[in-house]
C-alpha cells in the first residue's frame, strides 16, 4: 500500500496549471484537472464537494482558503474520537473551521489544496 501511495503523491506533484476546468454541478465549484485526477483515482467526490460547500461559506472570511485533510493514525483517532478531519484556514495560522469525519477510506495520510475564487485547485496548480 505505501508503494502505491508514494506513486499516487508523484502522480499528483505533477499537475502544475490546468488546461481545463471542471465543474461541480450541484455547487458550481470550478475545478483543476489535478484535483480531477485526485477525485476520480481516489474516489473522492466527496472531499472536492464538502472542500466546496464550506470553501463558499468562507469567502467573506478570506478570498484565499486552505483545505488541509489529516488521517489520524489509529492511536489518534481513538484520543481524538474520529479518523480524519479537514481545516479550514487563510493559509496563515488562522483556521476559521474543521469537519471530523469517523471514518475515511481516503488513501492518503494528508493533503491540502486551495479554494481561490471559487475554483479548488492543487498548490503546484496555483
Amino acid at each position: 500500500m505505501e508503494t502505491n501511495t508514494q506513486h499516487f503523491k508523484e502522480q499528483l506533484e505533477q499537475f502544475h496549471g490546468s488546461a481545463q476546468l471542471y465543474q461541480l454541478p450541484l455547487c458550481r465549484t470550478r475545478y483543476t484537472e489535478g484535483v480531477q485526477f485526485l477525485a476520480t483515482s481516489a474516489n473522492a467526490f466527496w472531499l472536492l464537494t464538502d472542500a466546496s460547500v464550506m470553501g463558499k461559506s468562507l469567502m467573506y472570511k478570506s478570498r484565499f482558503i486552505t483545505v488541509d485533510f489529516k488521517r489520524y493514525t489509529q492511536a489518534e483517532a481513538e484520543r481524538h474520537g474520529y479518523d480524519a478531519v479537514i481545516s479550514y484556514s487563510d493559509g496563515n495560522g488562522t483556521v476559521f473551521t474543521e469537519q471530523r469525519y469517523h471514518i475515511t477510506d481516503f488513501p492518503l495520510e494528508q493533503i491540502r489544496l486551495f479554494f481561490v475564487d471559487n475554483t479548488l485547485l492543487l498548490p503546484s496548480e496555483y
